[in-house]
C-alpha cells in the first residue's frame, strides 16, 4: 500500500487539484466521489473507481473495510489524517475517496418520455438536490445549460446521494434548441404564470423546465414553452426554493401519473 505523507507528493496535488478546478475534472473527464454511499453507489450502478483513497482510520472502519473488498483488487492510496482533510469536502471525513472516470450520457432522442431542463442552476446544493429529486420522481434525462453548476462538482456530487448514476445527466446544452426539438409538452415554471402546475397535465412526455435562481427562465426558454405554470404560494414569501420547487412540479406529475392507473 502506497502510503503519502506530504503535501509536495504529485498524486496528492493532482488528487487536489481534481478536487479543486472543475476545469481540471472535465479535462481529465474525472471526478471525486467522497464518502461510504457515494462509492457504494458507483460500485451497483456503474462499476470500479480509477483509484481508492483511504486513511488510517479509514483502514480501521469495519464498513470501508468491507467496501474496499468489494472493489478493484489494487491497493488504496493511503493518506495521514491531515491530508485527507484537504480532499475531503466534508467537514467529518467518513475515510474513503475514490476517482472515477465521470459517466458519460448516452444521446438522448427528441421522444424521451420524460425529461427536466435546468437553465443557470447556480447553487451546488440546489443541483444536487434537484438531481436527487429528479431520479426519485422516475426521471432518466436531465439536461443542464452551459450557465449551470458543474454536475459532477463534490459538493453537487454529495447532494445528489448517488442520483447522478440512476441519471443520464446532459451538461453544456443548449436547452431552447431542445425545447423546440422535443417531441412532447415542454412545461416551463414562473411565478407569474396565471395557470397553477396542480391544473396542468403533466402526464405523457413532458420536459419541466426550471429557470436560475434570481432571474428565473430566460426569455428564449420561456417562449420555447408550450405552457408555463406557477406553485400558489398562500404565504407571504416571494417564491421559492429553486429544489423545492422542482420537487413540487415532480411529484404532482407522479400523483397525477398513479391517479391514471
Amino acid at each position: 500500500m502506497k502510503k503519502i505523507t506530504s503535501a509536495d507528493n504529485s498524486r496528492f496535488k493532482a488528487l487536489y487539484k481534481l478536487l479543486q478546478s472543475s476545469r481540471e475534472r472535465r479535462q481529465q473527464g474525472l471526478s471525486l466521489l467522497d464518502g461510504i454511499h457515494l462509492v457504494a453507489a458507483y460500485r451497483d450502478h456503474v462499476g470500479l473507481p480509477e483509484q481508492v483513497v483511504v486513511n488510517q482510520s479509514g483502514l480501521d472502519d469495519p464498513e470501508i473495510k468491507m467496501l474496499l473488498a468489494t472493489l478493484a483488487p489494487g491497493a488504496p492510496l493511503l493518506l495521514n489524517d491531515a491530508l485527507f482533510r484537504q480532499l475531503s469536502s466534508v467537514a467529518t471525513p467518513t475515510g474513503v475517496i475514490a476517482v472515477i472516470k465521470t459517466p458519460r450520457p448516452r444521446a438522448a432522442s427528441a421522444d424521451v418520455a420524460a425529461c427536466v431542463m435546468l437553465e443557470d442552476i447556480q447553487d451546488p446544493g440546489n443541483l444536487g438536490s434537484i438531481l436527487r429529486t429528479a431520479a426519485a420522481a422516475g426521471i432518466r434525462h436531465v439536461f443542464l445549460s452551459k450557465g449551470s453548476a458543474h454536475a459532477w462538482s463534490p459538493r453537487v456530487l454529495r447532494a445528489g446521494m448517488g442520483a447522478h448514476f440512476i441519471l443520464q445527466v446532459h451538461e453544456q446544452c443548449d436547452l431552447p434548441e431542445l425545447a423546440r426539438a422535443f417531441e412532447g409538452k415542454v412545461i416551463a415554471t414562473s411565478q407569474r404564470a396565471a395557470i397553477s402546475v396542480f391544473d396542468a397535465d403533466l402526464t405523457g412526455k413532458v420536459a419541466l423546465a426550471f429557470g436560475n435562481e434570481g432571474a428565473g427562465l430566460s426569455r428564449a426558454l420561456a417562449d420555447a414553452a408550450h405552457q408555463v405554470v406557477a406553485i400558489p404560494m398562500p404565504g407571504k414569501v416571494e417564491s421559492l426554493n429553486a429544489a423545492a420547487a422542482a420537487a413540487v412540479c415532480l411529484f404532482e406529475r407522479v400523483r397525477q401519473l398513479n391517479a391514471e392507473t
